[in-house]
């Protein structure tokens, strides 16, 4: 048993995308530990004690992603592939939606590159868990596959292809994801086990990072992991399926972590260091209860198609699946905005007494 002490600088804030009233919220919510410290989206009350505050960690102003499909070509369509490929894409790259995202950075200016994707050779793994991912994701740069990118700015994204489930078990399974790469990039489109939540009940993804090397060579690789959350033929859900087509709730769900990977890429070894305490200066921009951008919006919203939209985009014509985001300027979850939200830091303040 933690003595006050322990309890009162424990550090897990939340780092995932769960389903609202499900029992992978419920887990989750009830391990998160914090030490004490616009227009908003249509039907939903301002929060201001669930404004962000920003503790002093890293943050990801021009921020690099790359995709990379589990299980094969035989897994994907291709059109499913190139609707996320895409859409993903033009929805980071927004700036009616960066508008929300860029008030959490000084300059009020930031960017999204996308760097193409891989296929990662069959067969699809039944379950995939953290342990799993991370492995994976050493395994790939030993192999070079994720030379030339650069580290400190880059999200290395794992798509899980229809049927696969997704656990935060921390040791792998006997599943086996292959590190080879079945086709190469293409072209830039515009322990002990913890108690785990998996993607049966509500679990749509979640980011983190893995530490490689040592000394001078010591590198931070980010990577963030999501399933193909969809209805399964016996009726029961993976993931976190709101839009009827699957591919868009992926893109939504990785539009979640991408942002939140962006304003608090350094969670995973806040996580590691909980009971350190100077844990919580790895964190960037969380609530007062643990919360990164994406968490509290999916929290809120009854039903979550308020906050999981289609919207158009700024400068082209079409529209594209997204999740709404935190906005301190909104006091709530925000869509698109025309004009940049203020530089958040000047709510901190008062973001911390309002949420004690």
């Amino acid at each position: 048993m933690k003595s006050d002490q322990e309890t009162s600088t424990y550090v897990r804030p939340l780092r995932v995308a769960f389903g609202r009233g499900t029992r992978a919220e419920k887990t989750l919510r009830a391990r998160v530990s914090m030490p004490a410290p616009s227009a908003i989206a249509p039907g939903l009350p301002r929060t201001p004690g669930h404004n962000l505050v920003f503790h002093g960690g890293n943050t990801i102003t021009d921020l690099v992603f790359s995709n990379f499909f589990v299980g094969g070509t035989s897994a994907w369509s291709a059109s499913d592939r190139k609707s996320i490929e895409t859409s993903l894409a033009l929805a980071m790259a927004d700036q009616d939606l960066n508008n929300v995202m860029s008030q959490y950075y000084p300059t009020g200016q930031i960017t999204s590159t996308f760097k193409g994707s891989q296929v990662l050779a069959g067969p699809p793994p039944e379950t995939v868990s953290q342990g799993d991912v991370e492995n994976l994701v050493l395994s790939l740069f030993r192999s070079g596959a994720l030379d030339g990118f650069d580290f400190g700015s880059t999200v290395f994204n794992f798509l899980l292809p229809s049927g696969t489930l997704l656990n935060t078990n921390e040791v792998p399974t006997a599943s086996k994801i292959s590190p080879h790469l079945e086709q190469s990039r293409s072209e830039a489109a515009q322990g002990v086990p913890h108690e785990e939540e998996d993607s049966a009940h509500g679990l749509g993804g979640f980011h983190g990072s893995i530490h490689v090397g040592a000394g001078s060579n010591k590198r931070v690789i980010y990577y963030a992991v999501g399933v193909f959350s969809e209805i399964l033929p016996n009726g029961t859900s993976n993931g976190i399926p709101v839009f009827n087509e699957p591919w868009k709730n992926v893109v939504a769900t990785f539009y979640h972590e991408l942002n939140e990977a962006r304003t608090d890429p350094d969670v995973e070894d806040a996580i590691r260091a909980g009971k350190d305490p100077d844990a919580i200066k790895f964190l960037g921009w969380t609530s007062a209860d643990g919360e990164e951008c994406g968490d509290f919006p999916v929290s809120e919203a009854d039903p979550l198609t308020k906050v999981f939209k289609e919207v158009g985009l700024t400068s082209v014509d079409g529209k594209v699946p997204v999740q709404f985001q935190y906005s301190n300027a909104a006091e709530g979850p925000e869509g698109p905005r025309k004009t940049p939200a203020p530089f958040a830091g000047a709510s901190t303040a008062v973001a911390r007494k309002g949420a004690v």
